[in-house]
């Protein structure tokens, strides 16, 4: 297929490299100049606006940092809208708001006729290059059916959960399970360091018990060694869970856990360290210099 692509950080090197090997045609935009020049050494070709990118591609993917990144975009000067097709689709791998998400696709569907699948991720940048991410999405069956082949080349496990929005929904109820885990094992790893037991050996002894988790074996390896260079970064982690207070709002839902875990994370953040991953909120139990 021709994939336009927007956005070429740590996820969307993931995504492009991966859909150049698979055969794709990829234009790839991010604003940052740096970005498309290293996308072009994997054979991206360069575009010099989300409008040029969107030109004649048969899906339009998107991988930005905020709602209004996204919206930008899609909607701003030489945005996706002005040159999207009829009969393209927009896959949005981000992170947004649902509400907006709903706005932004009856939106592009009025003015373009294009279609909109919400499809947010879970898995990080090792398993968008490697076609291993869970991808939760929403969406007409239409639009799926037309995004389905490349999906799944993308992913490990691909759901369809409904409607346009229903991606976001799902990948909310993600983050509060992973993130607020991220406080989980740095807690309980801090105290098995204290109490002197071999860190090292704690996977193997936990791991097929049921404090046993996927987040366990990829998280706490890193944690032991002091590991903190971003697969994702803090900032992204409380972006994420402000948007789950946001949306617990709206539905009235209790999230103490999540209140908690975002605190933290703004804590770390108040001290400089967005630009560490998640999981050096370790730092908060250690007495590492934070």
């Amino acid at each position: 297929m021709r994939i336009g692509f927007l956005g070429l950080g740590l996820m969307g090197e993931g995504f492009t490299r991966r859909l150049v090997e698979l055969g794709h045609e990829v234009a790839g935009y991010d604003p940052r100049a740096e970005r498309r020049d290293a996308a072009a050494q994997w054979g991206v070709t360069s575009a010099g606006s989300p409008a040029e990118a969107a030109a004649g591609a048969d899906l339009v993917m998107t991988c930005v940092t905020t709602t209004d990144d996204l919206e930008g975009a899609v909607f701003g000067p030489d945005g996706v809208a002005g040159s999207i097709g009829r009969d393209a689709v927009l896959v949005d791998f981000s992170t947004t708001v649902v509400a907006r998400t709903k706005a932004m696709a009856e939106r592009l569907r009025a003015e373009r006729g294009a279609g909109w699948v919400d499809a947010p991720v879970s898995g990080g940048p090792p398993a968008a290059r490697a076609g291993g991410l869970a991808i939760m999405a929403g969406g007409s069956d239409a639009d799926m059916a037309k995004a389905r082949p490349v999906l799944e080349a993308l992913a490990a496990s691909l759901v369809h959960l409904g409607p346009v929005g229903a991606g976001q929904v799902t990948k909310m109820v993600n983050q509060v399970c992973v993130l607020t885990n991220f406080v989980v094992l740095a807690e309980a790893l801090n105290l098995a360091e204290r109490g002197g037991v071999d860190s090292g050996k704690l996977v193997d002894a936990l791991g097929s018990g049921y404090a046993g988790s996927n987040l366990m074996r990829a998280m706490w390896p890193r944690m032991i060694d002091r590991d903190y260079a971003p697969a994702g970064y803090l900032r992204q982690v409380l972006k994420d869970l402000d948007m789950v207070h946001d949306l617990a709002h709206d539905l009235k839902a209790a999230i103490p856990m999540s209140t908690q875990a975002a605190e933290l994370f703004r804590l770390m953040a108040a001290r400089g360290h967005e630009d560490l991953d998640g999981i050096a909120v370790l730092k908060l139990f250690t007495g590492e210099p934070v």
